[in-house]
């Protein structure tokens, strides 16, 4: 038998709610949104199920990283520097401005969407775990994340 599965004669009703967050980002960092999605499942009313967050775009990430010590994201803005420079003598595409390509190469090699476990009313993450948009172009824009809960 499956742990939680219920019984003979009884049933589980599944909800889902569907909430969209929209973020103004100021540029190429990562920005915290483990509130704005904490918020949503607390309006849900949701206590087991799953959370997936999905971000809408192809020049940002979505991420599950250390939310205590700002060094962490530095460093990881750092590391992409390096590892994916803006030059565009490197890239076909360039239309949209020398940090375009750049950001969708970083785009590709995080993710655009996680999955986090709902345990009593909660987000099931580490302790130094939080959400965070991670904008790669250099000026600011409208990012949109679908949070999408479901559970009972």
């Amino acid at each position: 038998m499956i742990a939680n599965q219920p019984q003979t004669g009884q049933h589980t009703v599944q909800h889902m709610v569907q909430q969209a967050i929209a973020l103004r980002t100021n540029g190429k960092k990562l920005h915290n949104i483990t509130r704005q999605v904490e918020a949503i499942l607390a309006q849900s009313g949701i206590k087991m199920g799953l959370c997936n967050v999905f971000l809408r775009h192809t020049s940002a990430s979505l991420i599950i990283q250390e939310n205590a010590d700002p060094d962490v994201l530095a460093d990881l803005e750092t590391f992409f520097s390096k590892l994916i420079p803006e030059d565009a003598s490197q890239y076909r595409h360039t239309s949209e401005g020398v940090d375009d390509m750049p950001s969708h190469i970083r785009s590709t090699l995080t993710k655009t969407s996680e999955t986090i476990p709902i345990a009593n009313g909660k987000l099931a993450l580490g302790t130094w775990q939080g959400i965070f948009v991670w904008e790669h172009r250099n000026l600011g824009h409208t990012r949109e994340v679908l949070v999408h809960i479901t559970g009972c």
